[in-house]
């Protein structure tokens, strides 16, 4: 693989992280990227809140767009029951091929199933292809025009219930306003917003946690 970033967290992971500890995988990805070289990653500071709505939510199956290097990945399965069931997208082939190895490193892979593709193609085919009836919880942390357009995607292929919670990173910077006026407006969703900072940054940032109230 050529030589780009995520392959160097990757091989930093892989030197110092102990085999099998999703915390001590976490924990050397976030030094890495704290002191070596930024990454997009959620990071522990907003991943902190991430733990606890993944908590509070309690949920049985979950998506997740946009995997990356698989941090938010490993950092949701630490907390999932077994038998729950993470499904996470990453369009990126290369991100993919990192992600994969870091999950299995973590030894989060029985929980963890990586699609590989676009939202637009994978988000259409959870209910046919991977017995998804609805999804009880939704990360989005991928491409940010896609926001609004895959949340209404989820809606319109009825793979939200009432109750199902969506939790969108990045929603002051860098931003995210079509998405934000969407759910606090259209009637049907219940927002939180939790304000935070960019990970490894001292810039103001948040995460929006829009709670879907049903088909109106």
């Amino acid at each position: 693989m050529e030589d780009m970033k995520e392959q160097r967290i990757l091989e930093f992971v892989l030197e110092n992280a102990l085999h099998g500890n999703p915390q001590s995988v976490l924990d050397n990805i976030d030094k890495y990227c704290r002191n070596q070289e930024w990454a997009m990653n959620v990071g522990d500071e907003k991943g902190l809140i991430l733990d606890k709505v993944v908590q509070d939510t309690d949920p049985l199956v979950l998506l997740e767009l946009g995997t990356y290097c698989g941090y938010s990945a490993i950092r949701i399965a630490r907390l999932l029951k077994p038998g729950v069931r993470l499904f996470t997208i990453e369009m990126n082939p290369a991100h993919a091929t990192v992600a994969k190895q870091m999950i299995e490193f973590a030894g989060v892979f029985d929980k963890v199933q990586l699609l590989e593709g676009s939202t637009a193609d994978i988000i259409p085919e959870l209910k046919q292809k991977y017995a998804v009836e609805t999804l009880d919880f939704v990360f989005l942390d991928h491409w940010k025009d896609r926001y609004i357009i895959d949340t209404k995607l989820l809606e319109e292929c009825h793979l939200l219930r009432k109750g199902s919670v969506l939790l969108a990173d990045n929603v002051v910077y860098p931003g995210i306003p079509d998405f934000l006026e969407y759910v606090r407006t259209c009637g049907r969703y219940n927002c939180i917003n939790y304000p935070s900072h960019v990970q490894y940054m001292n810039k103001e940032d948040a995460l929006e946690k829009a709670v879907f109230q049903g088909y109106q």
